[in-house]
């Protein structure tokens, strides 16, 4: 759910080929027909899925890996064939009291599975003809959204995850007790730049989210929370669940605390999730399991029907398909298949918890997990990920793609896939633009033949290996994950993995603010600046201790000490910016209260950095049509080229803007 604030540390999920042309490849030998090797398990060691099983494995896994991960709890529930199977707490919901947890009745934070209750409310006004997955969303609100390459914005765009907005993190989420507001307000406040053509680009969005649920509250003539309470909860008798902000009282007993790590033993404040439809849901294992039966069940808990069968069927196997046989985004759902099976999920993450849910269609098999901690060195995610993969090994094992690219013609796509981009989940018209140059995405080749991404790392935190197995797509050496990408006039325009692939891509990063020159550039030139800088100090007291005098004098003198001057307030400035951003990005500043900060510092970095790259020119042309000697000549371009670098990089990440929205 926290989009930029842990950008990229987290990602999700399918097989199926490309429904649309790649583009033209190198010629090439015809690659041989892949192949499909079994990975089932031989009969005698295939477990059956019984509570005595599962129980019993779980207990020997969960408290190991709490322990060892630093995370204080745990829910783990399990549905099969429309009925609870196994729900069990592990660690505690409280560390401070002790308190253990009760699957039955401790509240999670679901994060981001709490989309999949705002897409089954749409989906339940679209089966009464209320709304339409195609019309333009503008319909239905009372505000715009402005239109993106003369296309409108529908809900089908906002249910695959196309929609074209750039990422927003301010006031997503804030500690319970700062002031917030509701959530129209959140929306007309600020929309977020729509940098794609909608339903061409996967790129998350809690904003777009939150729009779905906003048009749900207006369609329906309720608030959100009570549709989702009349329309969705109380029908399938989740008594331990609710959207609402803070959490009503009879629940408060009932919730558990959100930790960084279980050792540091003190609890985070409750988290108010500003874009409440996106993911401030709350609820116990138990609720969950009712959720996932439902939609197991094609609508139907028992005699409670949320949505008719066909409708259901629809949000499961209605799917986007980018790129070839990875996996793709369901109508809110999104894939996440193994060993052949169908399979459909969601994760969550907030600050504090970190859960998934995945739905096995075929086997009428249901898993949702929940932690309390994210635990030390990203020990949340591991857990999720050794569960899931596990589970569905043990349980559920089946035949895995397998197939063979002569070597020659690896060794070329591996070469012309090679390079740094940039995620389409990002940051595109704020000053945060400027994390792409400290984190840029890097795939490269590896000796053996394969490639690795720079994002992507297994449990032990060692960058995947993916082996080409048909025209650029690439297999896990060591799993089922698949690489694919897009290819048009021989150039790799776009490529993406599973566990992401259905929500975000990555692209050639533009030359132009490529890391591969700008970082250099910029480092190399703040490091002359400094130098600069700190020669002001240092020359002075030099010559006061040996009595020397200034050597300079007219305009030479002006404009050595007008550079000076310049390279100590770039400096000062950007060390501020890096105050800025690391406030940001400790989630110190994602509200309103920073606003004054950031007007600040962006009307100082327009009156800095203009103005020290035109000292910067101006000292270059005095020194080098003076009589210095070369070095101070050279030195003088030098920083001239340093101070426009800055300039260049203040333009364009926008550092200089007059905006406080992000």
């Amino acid at each position: 759910m926290r989009a930029a604030v842990t950008l990229m540390t987290m990602l999700l999920f399918s097989r199926a080929l490309f429904a649309a042309a790649v583009g033209d490849a190198p010629s090439q030998p015809p690659a041989p027909e892949p192949s499909v090797t079994s990975a089932e398990m031989p009969a005698s060691d295939v477990r059956p899925l019984t509570r005595e099983d599962l129980e019993a494995w779980l207990d020997g896994f969960m408290p190991y890996a709490l322990a060892t991960g630093d995370v204080a709890g745990a829910v783990v529930v399990v549905v099969k064939d429309g009925a609870t199977l196994l729900q069990k707490g592990y660690g505690y919901a409280n560390v401070e009291a002790r308190k253990p947890v009760d699957p039955a009745t401790t509240l999670f934070r679901p994060g981001s599975i709490s989309k999949l209750t705002t897409w089954t409310a749409v989906m339940q006004l679209v089966e009464q003809g209320k709304l339409d997955l195609d019309a333009d969303v503008n319909g239905y609100l009372d505000f715009e959204i402005p239109a993106r390459d003369g296309q409108p914005l529908t809900l089908r765009n906002i249910l695959t995850h196309t929609p074209g907005f750039e990422e927003r993190v301010k006031d997503l989420i804030i500690p319970e007790g700062a002031p917030f507001d509701p959530l129209d307000v959140y929306l007309k406040e600020w929309v977020p730049a729509r940098i794609f053509a909608p339903g061409t680009t996967p790129a998350y969005s809690n904003y777009a989210t939150s729009l779905a649920g906003y048009i749900v509250a207006r369609t329906a003539g309720l608030s959100y929370d009570d549709y989702v309470d009349r329309h969705i909860l109380q029908p399938l008798g989740m008594e331990h669940s609710t959207f609402r902000q803070p959490l009503p009282e009879r629940l408060q007993p009932f919730m558990a605390k959100g930790y960084a790590r279980a050792s540091e033993g003190k609890a985070k404040p409750f988290e108010v999730v500003v874009s409440a439809p996106a993911g401030s849901q709350a609820s116990s294992g138990a609720d969950m399991a009712r959720f996932m039966i439902a939609h197991l069940q094609k609508g139907a808990f028992g005699d409670t029907r949320i949505l008719k069968e066909e409708t259901a069927e629809q949000m499961h196997a209605t799917a986007l398909t980018v790129l070839p046989r990875v996996d793709r985004m369901m109508l809110g759902f999104y894939e996440q298949n193994r060993n052949g099976r169908r399979i459909i999920s969601h994760a969550g993450d907030t600050a504090w918890f970190h859960s998934d849910l995945f739905l096995f269609l075929d086997e009428n098999v249901g898993l949702f997990m929940s932690l309390n901690s994210a635990g030390k060195e990203g020990a949340a995610g591991k857990i999720r990920k050794a569960v899931f993969e596990q589970f569905a090994d043990r349980y559920l094992p089946g035949p895995t793609f397998d197939g063979k690219v002569d070597p020659q013609t690896a060794a070329e796509h591996a070469r012309m896939i090679t390079g740094l981009y940039q995620v389409s989940r990002r940051m595109e018209t704020n000053f945060l633009r400027v994390l792409g140059l400290a984190s840029p995405v890097k795939v490269f080749p590896n000796e053996d033949g394969t490639i690795s991404v720079s994002l992507a790392t297994n449990v032990a935190g060692a960058p995947i290996k993916w082996r080409e197995v048909e025209p650029f797509v690439w297999r896990d050496v060591d799993g089922e994950s698949f690489l694919s990408a897009q290819v048009e006039d021989g150039r790799v325009t776009r490529f993406g993995f599973e566990w992401v692939s259905p929500f975000m891509v990555f692209e050639p990063v533009p030359a132009s603010i490529s890391p591969a020159w700008v970082t250099p550039a910029l480092v190399a030139g703040l490091i002359a600046l400094l130098f600069t800088a700190l020669a002001w100090p240092i020359s002075a007291l030099t010559r006061r201790h040996y009595g020397a005098s200034y050597s300079l004098s007219g305009r030479d003198a002006q404009a050595h000490r007008w550079i000076r001057v310049a390279s100590s307030a770039v400096i000062a400035l950007f060390v501020l910016w890096g105050v800025v951003v690391s406030l940001v990005m400790g989630d110190q500043l994602l509200s309103a209260t920073g606003d004054v900060l950031l007007m600040i510092v962006q009307l100082l970095s327009a009156i800095v950095f203009f103005g020290a790259a035109a000292i910067g020119v101006w000292n270059a042309i005095v020194v080098v049509r003076g009589e210095r000697k070369w070095y101070a000549k050279a030195w003088a371009v030098l920083l001239a080229l340093a101070l426009l670098v800055v300039l260049w990089v203040a333009l364009a990440f926008h550092l200089i803007a007059f905006d406080v929205n992000y």
